[in-house]
């Protein structure tokens, strides 16, 4: 009896724990007050529509809507070959492969980044535009390989083998046969890419410039000068936003069935 009171009231403690920082950080979104406190004073859009009309925040949004739509284009392009290379053949040294390509989400983002820029921007001279972009490709590369190859573990092999005795070519088949039937996989590892190299903040913090910023990283310097509610009317929006995001993904792609 003692244990069944207990798990109701461990589980209230962890989510709140985990949940509580977002409802504060909403609420104080729609404070009426000048600075960003808790409770907050008042109630008040003022700050959700401040957001719209900081000039650096639209700059920063568009740099991280390239990045983040780009770069998981690019890593689909060159994830889906590998995963379907290593789910359909037995090649030498697949598994070094595959812990190479996991590399990216295994070492910290903070030492990719400093890396990038000590080995690459600043000796070689790499524009910081192209640097940030190369970083958020690796970086979202190992989603795509690894969501890509979890719908191609499920897709049975012989529908592919019946194209192919059926007179298609390999690459007809795949792109016939194979990549319409993976297509929720692909859109899924495309989500997770996307709202992981859109909230990159590590690796974009050492690679960013003058005038090259993405949105966390501008947050983030906003927050030094500047500590009004703007800072979290917009952590709200796109809090909302990835979760709009993913819950989409979940209702209509089955989003846990990849990942």
């Amino acid at each position: 009896m003692i244990r069944k009171a207990l798990a109701p009231l461990i589980l209230l403690l962890v989510m709140t724990f985990m949940i509580g920082p977002f409802f504060i950080i909403v609420a104080a979104s729609f404070s009426a007050g000048d600075t960003l406190a808790f409770p907050p004073q008042g109630f008040s859009f003022k700050w959700i529509a401040k957001v719209f009309t900081v000039e650096s925040f639209r700059q920063s949004f568009a740099m991280s809507m390239f990045l983040a739509v780009g770069g998981t284009f690019v890593a689909l392009l060159l994830g889906i070959p590998a995963a379907y290379a290593m789910s359909r053949y037995r090649l030498p040294g697949a598994e070094t492969v595959r812990f190479m390509v996991s590399l990216p989400i295994i070492v910290p983002g903070i030492i990719v980044g400093l890396a990038l820029l000590r080995y690459f921007v600043i000796p070689v001279g790499i524009p910081i535009t192209l640097a940030l972009f190369v970083a958020h490709t690796a970086l979202v590369l190992p989603y795509a390989v690894r969501v890509v190859s979890a719908s191609l573990a499920n897709l049975r092999s012989d529908m592919e083998e019946a194209a192919v005795l059926l007179g298609s070519s390999r690459i007809g088949a795949f792109f016939r046969v194979v990549l319409p039937n993976i297509r929720g996989g692909i859109l899924s590892a495309f989500i997770l890419g996307f709202v992981t190299s859109f909230n990159q903040v590590p690796v974009s913090l050492f690679l960013s410039g003058p005038g090259v910023r993405t949105l966390p990283v501008d947050m983030l310097g906003y927050m030094e000068i500047v500590f009004d509610p703007s800072i979290a009317a917009l952590s709200s929006l796109l809090a909302f936003l990835s979760i709009g995001i993913v819950f989409a993904a979940e209702r209509f792609l089955g989003f846990s069935r990849y990942v």
